[in-house]
């Protein structure tokens, strides 16, 4: 018997605090920076994004993100038996951030590890879940995306700091008799390192570098269409379907221009695809698993329908996943 893996649960969490574009443009304009709410949605499409407190980490963002996905499986922590967290905003340098989830989930005993790949990471991560599944090392696991990007941003560069947003999406993939995740496509390109990067770490008990994101926005958005089409159509390719087939498109919620155009070259009408960037604005990793779950419990995805997720990220990294609700 062929084994497979489906999604069984979904579930997202976002901090508190909401910031709005004219708070953020209040702002800005305190430390004598010109913008404004017509600026950022004319360019992003985003109007909102939400912050976490100081002492929230990463690791209480996954956990009320993974709650959800749980109890929408029906299951308690105890039934995990992997555990992935996507992140680049772990709550420390080591252990990972899954090890930490798992002690606060009050589970123990199964393989947790951390994926880095940027704003791909849940793609890969999702990923590598499906294949541990099908190998027959794991049932049921538990992949989170979750981000504290509001730490990595300089309020001084308008044009990367309104762009991100903190919060986590999780879900809960169980071993299955009838296909699930279609197929997969993964890629990386470190020529591009340098165009999304946050060039800092920790040497000697202080920090090296600059610990704080910088991007080339029109490199990211020249490279981003093209590698988000490329993905499709390989996953597409790989699964024996062809564009019409796919219900809902939920690319990575980095920028509304990126991702319309990206739905144009898959000849998608925008109302099928999802849209949570201009309240939730990027939130890296856990941007795709956000925008599922929200569009999941608002009645938008069904079950039994197909459903695109495609992601880009520094490194350079992309990649999509093909999937059965």
């Amino acid at each position: 018997m062929t084994r497979y893996s489906r999604i069984t649960g979904t579930g997202s969490y976002l901090p508190p605090r909401r910031v709005t574009n004219a708070e953020l443009v209040a702002d800005l304009a305190s430390r004598g920076i010109e913008s404004s709410n017509e600026w950022i949605v004319e360019r992003t499409g985003i109007q909102a994004r939400h912050f976490a407190d100081a002492a929230v980490a990463c690791s209480d963002l996954a956990l009320e993100a993974a709650r959800h996905a749980l109890q929408a499986a029906s299951l308690r922590a105890q039934d995990i038996d992997l555990i992935i967290v996507a992140t680049s905003t772990p709550d420390m340098v080591f252990p990972s951030t899954a090890a930490i989830l798992q002690h606060k989930l009050g589970a123990s005993g199964c393989p947790v590890f951390d994926v880095q790949a940027v704003c791909s990471g849940f793609v890969y991560a999702l990923t590598v879940a499906d294949a541990m599944i099908r190998a027959g090392t794991a049932r049921r696991a538990l992949v989170v995306g979750s981000e504290i990007f509001s730490r990595l941003l300089d309020f001084n560069d308008r044009t990367t700091c309104v762009l991100f947003g903190d919060g986590a999406g999780a879900v809960v993939l169980e071993a299955s008799e009838t296909p699930g995740i279609l197929a997969s496509d993964l890629h990386a390109d470190g020529r591009h390192v340098g165009i999304l990067c946050v060039p800092g770490h920790v040497s000697g008990g202080q920090i090296a570098g600059r610990p704080l994101l910088t991007m080339d926005g029109p490199a990211v958005f020249k490279l981003a269409v093209g590698v988000l089409e490329s993905a499709a159509r390989a996953t597409l390719d790989k699964a024996g379907l062809k564009e019409s087939d796919i219900d809902w498109l939920i690319p990575h919620q980095a920028n509304i221009r990126i991702m319309q155009g990206t739905a144009r070259k898959l000849k998608l009408p925008q109302e099928r695809m999802v849209v949570t960037v201009d309240q939730h604005g990027n939130t890296s990793a856990a941007s795709i698993p956000l925008a599922l779950d929200y569009a999941v419990r608002a009645g938008q995805i069904k079950e039994g329908e197909t459903v695109m997720l495609e992601g880009v990220g520094g490194g350079f990294t992309w990649g999509a996943v093909l999937l059965k609700m």
